[in-house]
């Protein structure tokens, strides 16, 4: 079984008109996900919302108070890149609260994937970036931790750009490790390949663009999966942004979709339970077709 955590409210951060990233994505996976052969097999959620006092873990309270008094206020652009509206708190709230029911339900047994947006991997502990608001994957790893059996966490983060806020939050926890692979140089201009975190457990691959499957996948190969391999996480969340796809037009990798679904049959060789939680991805038609083909490897096709 496989569990998706969504609701209809996460169409309510509103981002204004032709911003990237939109409630038309999720629209797209959603449709996507309902309409293939094994639909069926896909228990559909809706998310709890997170509380303050857990946002506390990776957030300041001076951020938290205000994030939502100018989504109270109308909102507008809070960074160069992300806007939000008046619902967007309340919908991150959430958003990342999909992100530790997922946490919940791989513990029991199911892999699970958290459909929601806004994404979280640029958020930093005191400030929304890249259209991110709430760090969703550090919250999910600090909030996995807190469960008995649950001493090493670790996110693998396969969007196109670096997740400079879950780096940045989690680095300094012995018991999470952070690994990406992402276009580099480009936005958000970190994840070298010198940051290391405070306890060896950060690993970033920088690949140029125009980098094909073939080079992305040598560097999965002997880079990534030694690594997580090596870590052996109790619990694996993947940061998944689908946007290294060949179609997507806010980056230059080219990646398939059957690259997606390759990563995913082995990360399974490391838990046979995962969480995926939704990051980037710009093209309608590549983001549903990766949904669906990595939840079909999630169901055990």
């Amino acid at each position: 079984m496989l569990s998706i955590f969504y609701t209809d409210d996460f169409l309510n951060h509103d981002t204004g008109v032709n911003h990237p990233e939109s409630p038309e994505r999720l629209r797209a996976c959603v449709l996507a996900l309902k309409s293939f052969r094994e639909a069926n097999k896909i228990n559909w959620i809706s998310p709890r919302k997170v509380t303050e006092e857990e946002l506390q873990w990776v957030h300041t309270q001076e951020y938290i108070d205000r994030l939502k008094s100018s989504c109270a206020r109308g909102g507008g652009f809070i960074d160069e890149d992300t806007q939000i509206s008046q619902k967007s708190y309340d919908v991150a709230l959430k958003s990342a609260g999909a992100w530790l029911n997922s946490v919940d339900e791989v513990l029991k047994g199911n892999s699970s994937f958290a459909l929601s947006r806004p994404p979280g991997h640029h958020a930093e502990s005191d400030r929304a970036m890249g259209f991110c608001l709430f760090s969703n994957a550090a919250l999910a790893s600090i909030y996995a931790l807190n469960h008995k059996g649950v001493n090493r966490v670790l996110v693998f983060d396969w969007d196109v750009h670096h997740g400079n806020g879950t780096q940045h939050i989690v680095q300094s926890y012995r018991g999470i490790a952070y690994v990406s692979i992402h276009q580099y140089p480009f936005y958000p201009g970190t994840g070298s390949h010198d940051e290391k975190g405070s306890h060896g457990n950060v690993l970033n691959v920088p690949i140029y663009a125009g980098t094909t499957s073939e080079g992305y996948l040598y560097k999965f190969d002997r880079e990534v999966f030694p690594f997580i391999q090596k870590f052996n996480p109790d619990l694996f969340i993947i940061s998944a942004g689908f946007d290294a796809h060949q179609r997507d037009p806010l980056a230059n990798i080219n990646l398939t979709t059957d690259d997606y679904v390759y990563m995913t049959k082995k990360c399974l060789e490391i838990q046979p339970n995962l969480l995926l939680g939704l990051e980037g991805g710009y093209d309608f038609k590549a983001l549903g077709e990766c949904c669906v083909e990595v939840c079909r490897v999630l169901l055990g096709y």
